[in-house]
């Protein structure tokens, strides 16, 4: 049950004795405000479902506890930060959760190790591990962080779900022989996980390689059977067009084309091949309409 709030608002008129008139007036909250705003907060959010105004008490609440020592109300800001990461991923802004959090603790360093757990399992779940890389290696590097409890499942976790989906095989050898956190044990199972992905890593290059080889060997092979369906298709239609004129025009029309095209010396030795072989065309081009099938019937 919440507690009363003029006995909540009695610990205030007594800090520092009471208000002169010259004195400012606090506008933040105190811890109990606070602490009641965060209780507000996830009703909202789990009872009523109201998670757009989940999300501004949260900032309502935080606001208040801006100007509060650093060390003061860390659970509340944690828990604060924690209904606000939900309420954004409800409403499918999970996009914005990490700058909201940011916004919040001003930087990476500073984030409570279960906010930052929330943020990697969340972008890792979207299938966007990248957007977290640099704060969680800012976090880990930390000195302060690195005598917390929660920091070799934080680099664990980091690892598994962060550096090898990226292919950042370099910086996760770098963070598994730097950091004491793990165990021999630990330390194994990850170098081994690194190797492994290491290894697919090489495999997909090599199998990307030889599909982008097979399908320019496709092309290729695409285009040359195109260029020789069009050349065919280019003979067939002179061969037909040759055909339908005259015997002696078609004659006439060979040699005069032979003669702009070519422009041999008849003269010449060299030239003897080539008239050989015209002639040989010649007489299968008459031989062709002079057989029975192309004689025309002839009526009295």
């Amino acid at each position: 049950m919440r507690s009363d709030p003029a006995a909540s608002a009695a610990p205030m008129r007594g800090l520092g004795g009471p208000l002169r008139s010259t004195e400012p007036v606090r506008a933040a909250l105190a811890p109990s405000a606070a602490a009641l705003l965060l209780e507000d907060a996830a009703d909202l959010l789990v009872v009523h479902l109201d998670f757009r105004a989940a999300l501004r008490t949260c900032e309502r609440a935080w606001q208040g506890l801006a100007e509060e020592p650093a060390g003061a109300c860390l659970e509340v800001k944690c828990s604060l930060c924690v209904v606000g990461i939900q309420a954004l991923a409800e409403m499918d802004r999970w996009q914005e959760v990490l700058s909201w959090v940011l916004r919040c603790y001003q930087v990476p360093e500073k984030l409570p190790p279960k906010v930052l757990e929330l943020c990697i399992l969340l972008y890792s779940k979207m299938r966007e591990p990248g957007a977290v890389l640099d704060t969680v290696s800012a976090w880990l590097q930390d000195a302060g962080n690195q005598g917390l409890p929660e920091y070799r499942a934080l680099a664990e976790l980091h690892l598994r779900r962060v550096l090898l989906p990226l292919g950042c095989l370099s910086e996760a050898e770098e963070l598994v022989a730097g950091s004491a956190a793990f165990s021999e044990e630990q330390r194994l199972d990850a170098l081994q996980a690194i190797s492994t992905a290491r290894q697919q890593q090489k495999h997909g290059q090599s199998g990307s390689e030889e599909t982008q080889k097979l399908n320019q060997e496709g092309s290729s092979s695409h285009k040359f059977l195109s260029l020789l369906t069009l050349l065919r298709q280019l003979w067939d239609s002179a061969v037909s067009h040759f055909f339908a004129l005259p015997f002696r025009k078609s004659l006439l029309a060979a040699l005069l084309l032979c003669l702009l095209v070519v422009r041999f010396d008849p003269a010449s030795p060299a030239s003897l091949p080539f008239l050989y072989k015209l002639a040989q065309i010649f007489h299968r081009i008459r031989k062709a309409v002079t057989s029975p099938l192309c004689r025309l019937p002839v009526h009295d």
